[in-house]
């Protein structure tokens, strides 16, 4: 089971690839979804891993009146998300898109 898991970290974790995790453990694609969705369902050892990224609905507004501009805004703009749980994140128009599909990740976990 634990070789399962590692070998689901090499190909989803957030630097992993399906491929290498293929070449590196001598394994079948099809195995590795398998394995995935046990992992997702709790059939493999109890143990969840974490969803990733989902689609999530979106509602454009003005944004709130400032005393002072933040300065971000004077770069581009910022970008405000509001998750389920509450949270609201601020982000630089700019942002990398990667590190924040982590950041939100692990927000909703």
């Amino acid at each position: 089971m634990e070789q399962k898991l590692a070998v689901l970290r090499d190909a989803f974790g957030p630097q992993g690839c399906v491929r290498t995790a293929i070449e590196r453990h001598d394994v079948g694609s099809g195995s590795i979804y398998t394995w995935r969705r046990q992992a997702m369902s709790g059939e493999l050892g109890g143990a969840r891993l974490p969803i990733g990224p989902a689609f999530a609905e979106v509602q454009i507004s003005e944004p709130p009146a400032l005393s002072a501009p933040p300065v971000a805004a004077a770069f581009g703009g910022l970008i405000g998300i509001d998750l389920p749980s509450g949270i609201r994140v601020l982000v630089d128009a700019k942002v990398d898109a990667d590190a924040l599909a982590r950041v939100i990740g692990v927000l909703t976990r």
